[in-house]
């Protein structure tokens, strides 16, 4: 096997000097630069990494990425600031290392890097099939089981198809029901990562007082009722993906044991005094705005820059054009298959239904819809009244009240005129009631105040 090559870009003498000897030994072919006239001096093509400084006489480390094609760079860095790593990730850097760093902790990520690099050489011509690397023409087919062809989708898989052979961490953001966890699964298989397991975690479904010890492990005696010790779903993902859905719901006293497993990649038990390594990749999703959190003291700021390295955002339904009945058929064929039912079709009303429903449930509620239908059609046919979603619609256009008349209706858009409708009827309906008038779940309303600020009325005083 031949010599891996490593370029070690560093002004500080001591610093690029250890650094050369550290990898000598461990058997690589270092060649070294102290500034960046001297680094574009050097072939970067030809290297099997790069390890550059982030701060350098004439530039930044990161003005070398290009020049690097599709060779990984490494950034160090002695700034503390969370912000100057993640935006040097957003550059186009493999991953970062604070300075001073750990010769074991180099060592190890020198060696992942390296070992991903051929995957991400692979990957890299279908993702830039087309000389118009930006744009939506490119027909890019969909990943894994995600369904649609409109230009945001477009858009979204050439994005995945970047992203998922790096071995980043990546944020998911998108309306409740939209997919998150598609696509989750499909960055999993398109990385070096898919011969194992994606671990899911919907931490909005574990209780608070579980949560640290179904994430991370326990040790027996750790509280009352831990009788044996066991392995957390942190360590279950090991070599593989962990999905964390819903992080936004996460207790801060987990964000901060998150957090060390992605800052040191180790993992404590809870009620153990040793950690544990472990090699994880990171997606989590969210439907809440982590930013706000952050400014609301309700999610730690260095977790959410650790998160943010890269984003994904997923549109929801509305805004998928036809999209919809592209999925309505997919949705279709599978549930027909599952039930063992003949094939069934939907008729011109329902797919003008379909294309003019909102959908603020999204895929989600789409598929629900769907399932409903198919259960109660009889003729083989699918039609509006039968997926349940025409009363819905007449239910959000409700006659206006008095103090609603001076307002048209015309004029709001759908999130106007939900904050509008609530704020007239919240203080005479219960939020049961304001939910079935919307044409809406309970849950969705609730996520909905949150997304539009909307306050639910004070008690009165008994």
């Amino acid at each position: 096997m031949s010599t891996q090559r490593v370029a070690v870009i560093e002004d500080e003498d001591i610093i690029r000097a250890a650094l050369k000897r550290l990898l000598t030994r461990n058997g690589f072919e270092v060649d070294e630069a102290a500034s960046i006239e001297q680094a574009k001096a050097l072939d970067l093509a030809g290297y099997n990494l790069i390890v550059s400084d982030l701060r350098l006489p004439g530039g930044e480390g990161t003005d070398l990425i290009s020049q690097a094609g599709d060779v990984p760079v490494l950034i160090m860095t002695s700034y503390a600031s969370m912000r100057s790593a993640v935006e040097a990730m957003k550059k186009g850097a493999a991953e970062y290392i604070a300075k001073p760093f750990d010769h074991e902790e180099m060592l190890k990520t020198v060696k992942r890097l390296i070992k991903q690099q051929p995957t991400v050489r692979a990957a890299a011509p279908q993702a830039t099939a087309s000389p118009a690397t930006d744009s939506v023409e490119l027909d890019e087919s969909p990943l894994g089981q995600l369904v649609g062809s409109c230009q945001p989708m477009q858009r979204l898989y050439k994005r995945l198809r970047k992203v998922a052979p790096a071995d980043v961490t990546v944020l998911v953001q998108g309306e409740s029901g939209t997919g998150k966890e598609l696509v989750a699964k499909a960055i999993h298989e398109l990385s070096a990562r898919n011969s194992a397991e994606i671990v899911s975690v919907n931490c909005a479904a574990i209780p608070e007082s579980l949560i640290e010890a179904e994430l991370f492990g326990y040790e027996k005696g750790a509280f009352t009722g831990a009788n044996t010790t066991r392995t957390g779903l942190v360590e279950a993902a090991e070599g593989g993906t962990l999905f964390l859905d819903e992080i936004g719901e996460l207790p801060l006293e987990a964000q901060a044991r998150l957090l060390r497993v992605l800052q040191e990649r180790e993992v404590r038990r809870v009620g153990s005094v040793s950690a544990r390594q472990v090699d994880i990749r990171l997606v989590a999703a969210t439907h809440r705005n982590l930013r706000q959190l952050v400014d609301e003291g309700r999610f730690r700021e260095d977790l959410y820059y650790r998160l943010q390295v890269i984003e994904i955002a997923l549109p929801p339904l509305r805004e998928r054009d036809r999209d919809v009945l592209e999925i309505a058929e997919h949705l279709l064929k599978k549930h027909c298959l599952r039930l063992g039912e003949d094939e069934v079709q939907f008729d011109q009303s329902a797919r003008d239904m379909m294309l003019a429903y909102q959908w603020p449930g999204n895929v989600r509620e789409l598929e629900n819809a769907i399932q409903r239908a198919l259960i109660l059609a009889e003729d083989g046919f699918i039609s509006a009244d039968l997926l349940g979603i025409q009363h819905a619609s007449e239910q959000v256009a409700v006659p206006q009240s008095t103090s609603e008349a001076a307002v048209d209706e015309k004029d709001l858009s759908l999130s106007d005129y939900f904050t509008q409708f609530v704020l007239a009827h919240q203080n005479e309906l219960s939020e049961t009631e304001l939910a079935k008038r919307l044409g809406i779940s309970r849950k969705c309303l609730w996520e909905r105040r949150n997304r539009y600020g909307i306050p639910r009325p004070k008690k009165k005083a008994q």
